[in-house]
């Protein structure tokens, strides 16, 4: 249920003024509003003169850090804080973790949980820079194993690599599509990442199967976020995903739903694409008993070296045809291969570039080669 904003603030003041404070992160903004720096982190550090109050701003081009002291200097940087128009805090002590989200009507909608962690007051020494904090509700909803926790970092990265680095320069709202979101952590990763960074998102997660809409619907609602990240049951080419979306991810659908979401994202013109590709089947099959092409007779002769070829050409003939498409594509490692070895990631930004003569000829001659045709391919050109 909403809450009056004032009355959260006053809570949200005490809790970063306490001792126990472990962490408080704010950022995004309020409709209308804009605040004078894009984010705040505020931490306790100690340090030789004692433990001080740390702040860190971002105004979008360098962060600025100021050590303040417990009393009335802390309370007047907390109190300068919690005037800016922030549209999220996130808050972090001994005791608990309160998430608060301003609502479009200027109330708070708030997520209150426990927090067993012991306390820590942190001096310089820096420890890994996750991209979305650990003890970010998310993890207490989806679960927060150390596997998970690398591979939502990773994808993160690579949403980081793939976005302009001003969020100014982002759509606004940016609308994401996750096809294939299955139980749609790594969706709502990516939709607490980008709020974090300042960004007002929508985002759609797709799963053919209805169980998984409840499910990730009632995550959505635990988490606060209802509002803007919603799922809808039904197929990768099927399904009703409007307006259009401007990013696209694909995380480990399997085999041609790949294809399918590749074949979407190219129908939408969408500005980024990130796919994960899983088994890739299609080709394997059009692969086995055919002839090879000279000298290749042996990458075919033996069933796992024509299994780990089929993922190579399945991938190299996926990116040449966003390539065909306009897109510039970079193929890149995901995940590390101790982690998952599906861990290849199509990384594409939609330029309108139109492709040459010599483009095209090289995709026909690497397809007809092989005597394959891509699942990708008879997607795009089916009437």
């Amino acid at each position: 249920m909403p809450q009056p904003l004032d009355a959260v603030l006053a809570e949200l003041r005490e809790l970063l003024l306490d001792p126990a404070l472990t962490r408080a992160v704010a950022a995004g903004r309020r409709r209308g509003h804009t605040p004078s720096v894009s984010r705040a982190e505020v931490r306790p550090v100690a340090l030789k003169a004692g433990t001080r109050l740390q702040i860190v701003t971002d105004d979008g081009a360098r962060p600025y850090t100021r050590n303040v002291a417990p009393g009335a200097q802390a309370a007047a940087a907390v109190d300068a804080l919690l005037a800016e128009p922030f549209g999220n805090w996130h808050v972090e002590t001994a005791t608990a973790t309160v998430q608060v989200r301003v609502t479009k009507k200027g109330d708070a909608q708030v997520h209150r949980a426990a927090n067993t962690a012991a306390p820590a007051v942190r001096g310089h020494d820096r420890a890994k820079q996750w991209l979305l904090d650990p003890g970010d509700p998310l993890f207490a909803v989806v679960g927060g194993t150390a596997a998970k926790r690398r591979q939502v970092d990773a994808f993160l990265r690579a949403l980081a690599a793939t976005l302009p680095d001003d969020p100014a320069q982002l759509p606004s709202p940016l609308r994401v599509a996750d096809l294939g979101c299955g139980n749609a952590y790594l969706t709502f990763a990516a939709y607490r990442y980008l709020l974090d960074r300042g960004v007002k998102v929508r985002v759609v997660g797709v799963d053919v199967r209805d169980d998984q809409r409840v499910r990730n619907t009632a995550v959505a609602q635990q988490l606060g976020c209802a509002d803007d990240v919603t799922f809808v049951a039904g197929t990768i080419a099927a399904a009703d995903v409007a307006p259009a979306p401007d990013l696209v991810l694909a995380l480990h659908a399997c085999d041609t739903a790949t294809d399918q979401a590749l074949a979407r994202a190219i129908g939408w013109q969408a500005r980024w694409v990130l796919a994960a590709p899983c088994c890739h089947h299609d080709i394997a099959a059009q692969l086995k008993g055919a002839e090879a092409p000279a000298p290749y007779g042996e990458v075919l002769r033996h069933a796992i070296l024509r299994e780990r070829f089929a993922d190579v050409l399945t991938d190299a003939l996926r990116a040449a045809q966003l390539r065909l498409h306009g897109y510039r594509v970079e193929v890149v490692e995901f995940v590390d291969s101790a982690h998952t070895p599906r861990n290849m990631l199509l990384r594409a930004r939609h330029t309108g570039a139109v492709p040459t003569r010599e483009q095209n000829a090289e995709y026909a001659a690497l397809a007809g080669q092989w005597g394959v045709r891509p699942a990708l391919e008879r997607l795009l050109t089916a009437p």
